[in-house]
């Protein structure tokens, strides 16, 4: 069972399963990167969601099964790849193969015969053996027993440390990954203008951590929005409004007795603080309302964050103010940047920039259902147990305001009214400690893979003999480990400079073969 599992076969048939194991990943919504998509699912498709729930598609890629083969991959290449290393070792230390006894015989041969004036047997495969050297090629001149000698050389070792590097460089990219895997953590984080953030759990909006996160491995700093600015399109007729830019002024501090510093946040440029990188993936408007409810006590104020719907930030809101007296008030519509009331009377952004902005909310009273201490999304305002106040249903119509504009409710529950509006950026925060390692080893084999495909294993021997005239004869052949299709130029230029080194009485044709 061992030796299947640490076969190449088997590591190989790994690798493939795994691939075909994470599909599910990108066909299902997964819990890690959406709970709420997944509960949705779950909700609309009860019997094939709870069946799919048991095998856990909607937790691939932490799932037992797709755990399983990652760790059987793992073992089977450190099995499959570290005997291979330690036999490797032993062949660099070992002596290049014996010289043939017919050279003839492999597929490059060569024979020069040298005049009278030309060195000794002996000093002629000196001689070639320091042009071998020259070329790469580890050599071992050895004494042969007719009184001439030879020299047995090879190269390309290179390529098989070149796949053993390969191989282990996936080792170290598994192992790196799972260390990310255990011990990093992201979280996602919405800044209003002026507003402060400290990498605390609390601060989060929503935290992802690793399977062996711990609270104290959180990089203590802090961070503030100082300023927003959108940079949109005003030339092109045909993109005419399109965002061109966003950049976002922070202020950033290290622990609690760093010194503050402004940096500048872009889209493709993260802040790196001290290997904890921020991301500016968002962005859009906050206005700022006051909520009195009836008795005039202020029960909700400050920046409400609008989710951006289309191109021209028409931006949805809600309102949720559960401290008003002595009925709770809940707000629902839109915020348009540049507002514009068509014929038929609704109001529709036409620009993602603040040239005319306009609250369109509608109003309702009533529980609010947060006493319950039931999680609610604050983006979503449940209007079941909820009496409508001002909608464009009701007589009292919809409310319109522009800033600086208040707005009194129906039936004495209170007013609201229009303050002002303030920019915010949506942040993505990770760390992420094995992602150094992975870049290192990803970038390592992908060398060692050009070194494996590309590097050639030739061997070369070479052979001095006198000849029946009493001249030095030298004899060489070359052997390829493998498909090399360069060996026949490698034939001919060890010819060009053994006939430039030594005196030969008459070239022969290397193509020759004897029958």
């Amino acid at each position: 069972m061992w030796t299947q599992l640490t076969s190449m076969r088997t590591a190989l048939m790994l690798l493939l399963i795994l691939a075909v194991a994470a599909v599910p990943g990108s066909l299902f919504p997964q819990r890690p990167a959406g709970p709420e998509i997944v509960q949705d699912y779950l909700e609309q498709n009860p019997v094939l969601g709870e069946w799919l729930d048991r095998f856990q598609m909607f937790d691939v890629y932490s799932s037992v099964w797709f755990s399983a083969i990652y760790l059987l991959l793992f073992v089977s290449l450190i099995g499959c790849v570290f005997p291979r290393a330690v036999k490797h070792a032993k062949v660099l230390r070992s002596a290049p193969p014996r010289t043939p006894r017919r050279l003839s015989r492999l597929p490059e041969y060569g024979r020069v015969v040298l005049e009278p004036t030309g060195p000794a047997p002996a000093q002629a495969v000196e001689q070639a053996a320091q042009v071998l050297r020259k070329r790469g090629y580890r050599i071992e001149v050895r004494q042969e027993p007719d009184g001439g000698a030879s020299v047995g050389a090879e190269r390309g070792y290179v390529r098989e440390i070149g796949n053993i590097v390969f191989h282990l460089s996936l080792i170290g990219v598994l192992a790196f990954m799972a260390v990310g895997s255990l011990l990093s953590y992201s979280g996602q984080k919405i800044l209003v203008e002026g507003e402060g953030f400290a990498n605390t759990l609390v601060a989060y909006d929503s935290f992802t951590p690793g399977s062996a996160f711990s609270e104290d491995r959180l990089v203590p700093f802090s961070m503030s929005l100082k300023s927003f600015d959108a940079v949109f399109d005003r030339e092109s007729q045909t993109h005419y409004g399109q965002p061109l830019d966003f950049t976002a002024v922070m202020e950033v501090q290290d622990g609690t007795d760093g010194e503050p510093r402004e940096q500048v946040l872009k889209v493709n440029h993260p802040l790196d603080i001290h290997n904890t990188r921020v991301y500016l993936v968002g962005n859009g408007y906050a206005p700022e309302v006051t909520v009195r409810d009836g008795n005039g006590d202020i029960a909700f104020q400050g920046p409400v964050v609008a989710q951006v719907q289309d191109q021209v930030y028409t931006s949805l809101m809600v309102i949720k103010a559960p401290d008003a007296q002595p009925e709770q008030l809940g707000f629902v519509g839109f915020f348009l940047p540049t507002a514009y009331t068509g014929e038929d009377g609704v109001a529709v952004s036409i620009d993602p920039d603040l040239y005319k902005p306009e609250l369109n909310l509608n109003s309702y009273y009533g529980d609010l259902g947060l006493d319950e201490g039931v999680p609610q999304n604050v983006y979503v305002l449940d209007t079941d147990d909820l009496t409508e106040l001002n909608s464009r249903s009701v007589d009292a119509g919809g409310i319109t305001l522009t800033p600086g504009e208040s707005y009194e409710l129906p039936e004495g529950k209170g007013s609201i009214s229009f303050d002002g509006v303030k920019r915010y950026v949506g942040l993505d925060i990770h760390h992420d400690p094995g992602k150094w390692g992975v870049g290192f080893f990803a970038i390592l084999a992908l060398v060692a893979l050009i070194v494996s495909l590309f590097v050639r294993r030739r061997r070369a021997w070479v052979r001095g003999t006198t000849g029946p005239d009493g001249c030095t004869m030298v004899e060489y052949g070359l052997l390829a480990r493998g498909e090399d299709f360069g060996l026949r130029e490698e034939n001919l230029a060890l010819r060009r400079q053994f006939e430039r080194m030594w005196p030969v009485v008459a070239p022969e044709d290397t193509q020759n073969r004897p029958e």
